[in-house]
């Protein structure tokens, strides 16, 4: 007596077994799939690339590069802006001067580590201009917002072959330096937007520039505009001092090899960042408000109306609480009085008063501009140096 294996109970299991071990597998399959879906892409390698309506995101997620259209406009950029808000807010841009007109952009990374943007796969919009290169090069973008590119095995800071935060646009980072290179006399400037549909240069620009001692300047096209003052270890002479605030600390580097302007979140969770405003010709420091899901502003530089350099010119004083605000030292009068008398500004009218002992009196009424003054009305200065120089009066016993 015994038993005899069912030969088709024996072919049951093991379809069953096999049948197992497959759902087993496709669902491993579908977990290492889905993982790397769910996993955002931070680098591409030369046998990648980005296309219109790809992008990268930096490993923690705050910051991502791809396509877009600022503004009103149809035209079509490569950018950065932070992820992980709402309210795009683009930091930086690649193409500013060379917009594209359709969806056939692609971002490349050669083997040499040169990185391309390529329209219809053919025509060069924007490219690197870079002399060294490694055996395998990536870009990546990183947590901080830079965009790099790198050895693949080599993360240092130090060896990148190119990164963004070297070519600013209009906005400054934390970790970001606003300087010069004084063994190269390489030079990183922000250059504001021309407009909010427009991210191409306007003549708003900040940076570092070597006087008899360096300083942070503010130029519109080639004039001086507002400059900070001399760094006096604990911050600039002519601005105001943010040691003590919660959100950032900052520091003016000077050494026999850069010169640069540099700033670190003390909280790496709020977020913050400086930018040039073509229209309303400042610099602006915004901190992101969570609660509103706004931007909220911190700083503003010029800061008022007298904050702007040389305004009144040589020999000359200006006080936002007089009218008009530039007023001659004792024993000066305006040079070109005519010229004094003009501001083309939005400015308060104000009425004149016989008795020259007083202070003219300000009224709540804004004059709307371009007007047409009336005779005998004093308003505000109209140019600036040259408008406002003074000639000295000389005193008589």
């Amino acid at each position: 007596m015994g038993c005899e294996l069912n030969s088709a109970s024996s072919e049951l299991s093991d379809y069953t077994s096999m049948e197992m071990g497959f759902y087993f597998y496709c669902a491993c399959c579908f977990f290492i799939i889905s993982s790397k879906a769910s996993t955002a892409i931070d680098t591409i390698s030369p046998s990648e690339s980005l296309t219109y309506g790809m992008t990268l995101v930096s490993n923690d997620g705050s910051f991502a590069l791809g396509f877009f259209s600022p503004g009103s406009s149809k035209n079509r950029y490569l950018g950065i802006w932070y992820n992980n808000i709402p309210m795009q807010t683009v930091v930086w841009v690649a193409n500013r001067v060379n917009p594209i007109k359709d969806s056939t952009g692609v971002l490349q990374i050669e083997s040499s580590g040169k990185i391309v943007l390529l329209v219809q796969n053919t025509t060069a919009v924007w490219s690197t201009n870079m002399t060294a290169s490694v055996e395998n090069p990536v870009l990546q973008l990183l947590d901080s917002g830079n965009l790099v590119v790198r050895d693949e095995r080599d993360s240092n800071p130090e060896n990148y072959l190119w990164e963004s935060f070297d070519y600013p646009s209009d906005t400054m980072l934390p970790g970001m330096k606003i300087g010069i290179d004084l063994r190269t006399g390489f030079q990183r400037r922000l250059s504001a937007w021309k407009n909010w549909d427009d991210p191409s240069p306007g003549d708003l620009t900040y940076g570092v520039e070597l006087q008899a001692n360096p300083e942070m300047v503010l130029r519109k096209g080639s004039k001086k505009y507002y400059r900070a003052g001399l760094w006096n270890g604990n911050g600039f002479s002519g601005a105001p001092n943010y040691r003590l605030n919660p959100i950032f600390d900052y520091d003016f580097v000077w050494n026999k090899n850069e010169i640069y302007y540099i700033f670190f979140l003390k909280n790496k969770s709020v977020m913050s960042r400086f930018v040039l405003n073509q229209t309303e010709s400042v610099r602006q420091r915004y901190t992101w408000n969570p609660e509103t899901q706004t931007w909220k502003l911190f700083a503003i530089m010029p800061s008022d109306f007298c904050d702007r350099w040389g305004l009144c010119g040589p020999n000359g004083n200006c006080d936002d609480n007089k009218l008009p605000a530039c007023q001659c030292l004792a024993r000066f009068r305006p040079k070109f009085l005519e010229r004094w008398m003009w501001m083309p500004i939005f400015i308060r009218a104000w009425n004149p008063i016989p008795n020259t002992q007083n202070k003219p009196k300000p009224k709540s009424i804004q004059a709307q501009y371009p007007f047409t003054p009336k005779p005998k009305s004093t308003l505000i200065p109209s140019t600036l140096a040259a408008a406002t120089s003074s000639d000295p009066i000389t005193a008589t016993a």
